[in-house]
């Protein structure tokens, strides 16, 4: 995620936030504990990327998959709702979000397809940005989602209706796979409570009474989701079908919608609470995470090819761990300096050429009046 001048999601282009007691004058400093979190985050999904192909010889690595995909995605959702707060619309929010979103949704989808016709021997695989292609579909849903930002900021109950029409998208296998919306109506809720939460919420989540509790409810969602391993299918956490995949009856959906909703909410709030607030050696990757996001997918594709999980030691435990350390690493380094000034002209271009300039804001009286 990148410097902007209004604060935008977590897992792009991130902006600066004003630091609490900032000097009225002073430039804007990024929040440390958002730039932490987002970076944790990204993290943990290359991570659980990397455990994709050991699930089948491990419970373990299983249950720890299913842990991670219940909250790491729905933290940078409600993150990318908080800083999407101002959007409104106006000429330099639709140019941030063309720059920001769509230029980049663009690029990846078509870098993508190419990509994967040689990683997954499928040369005749055609380009269509109307269907999301791999890790693409974030990018997808956070045009929608920010988009619909001023209903969300106007209607009286957000967040339940918001519930609702992810509710319904469970009951909906018709809706098809144009822009994933399957998957971004199932999502909406988790943007939709970012829009909704003010500074003090997450000032809530860092208390430390907060932090000690996190342990044993964390412990026992690890637990649990031992247990659950042979019993529940994970993919309920990706949120991309509609209940009929599931061959379970209809009215499952909703009620997992918002068993599912409640589950992430509260391993996201003991996410939050373990982010630190100060600065780390990793808080400035913070400002990088769009760029991690999207590259380490081209690692994890080209290692898939080589069939690196082919062989006996990555699953083995000091290979999982081993397999664990590489992944974080790898999008470390994709979240750096240098590797953002590379991709930079296609992650944040500027694009001056294609938008009109927008005239200085006056007070709305005529000149002859305002002398």
């Amino acid at each position: 995620m990148s410097e902007t001048a209004q604060p935008v999601r977590p897992a792009g282009r991130t902006t600066a936030t004003a630091a609490p007691g900032n000097p009225p004058g002073r430039p804007k400093q990024r929040d440390a504990f958002f730039d932490n979190a987002k970076y944790l985050a990204i993290v943990l999904v290359a991570m659980g990327h990397a455990w994709e192909p050991l699930r089948s010889d491990s419970r373990a690595v299983t249950a720890l998959y299913t842990i991670v995909y219940a909250f790491h995605m729905p933290a940078f959702i409600i993150i990318s709702g908080y800083f999407s707060r101002s959007f409104d619309a106006s000429p330099a929010k639709v140019k941030r979000l063309v720059t920001g979103v769509v230029v980049p949704y663009v690029v990846f989808e078509t870098a993508y397809t190419f990509f994967t016709r040689w990683s997954d021997g499928v040369p005749d695989r055609d380009i269509s940005l109307l269907d999301p292609l791999y890790l693409t579909w974030f990018l997808a849903a956070l045009f929608i989602w920010r988009l619909t930002t001023p209903i969300w900021r106007a209607v009286r109950w957000p967040l339940p209706i918001a519930l609702t029409v992810a509710a319904l998208a469970t009951l909906s296998p018709s809706i098809g796979d144009d822009l994933d919306l399957q998957r971004t109506l199932q999502f909406l809720p988790y943007f939709v409570l970012g829009l909704c939460l003010r500074p003090e919420h997450f000032s809530l989540v860092r208390q430390w009474r907060v932090r000690l509790l996190a342990v044993p409810v964390f412990a026992g969602a690890v637990v649990f989701s031992y247990w659950a391993v042979p019993r529940m299918d994970y993919a309920w956490f990706f949120h991309r079908d509609a209940a009929e995949h599931f061959s379970v009856p209809a009215w499952y959906g909703p009620l997992m919608t918002l068993a599912l909703f409640g589950c992430s909410l509260v391993l996201v709030a003991c996410f939050l609470s373990w982010v630190p607030g100060r600065r780390m050696w990793f808080t400035t990757l913070g400002a990088g995470t769009l760029y991690g996001y999207l590259l380490h997918g081209f690692v994890v594709q080209a290692g898939n090819h080589v069939d690196w999980a082919g062989h006996r030691w990555p699953h083995t435990p000091l290979g999982e761990v081993a397999v664990t350390l590489v992944a974080g690493a790898v999008v470390t380094a994709l979240c750096t300096a240098p590797v953002r000034r590379v991709f930079r002209c296609v992650m944040e271009p500027r694009m001056e050429w294609a938008f009109r300039k927008t005239p200085p804001a006056t007070s709305g009286v005529p000149s002859q009046v305002r002398r």
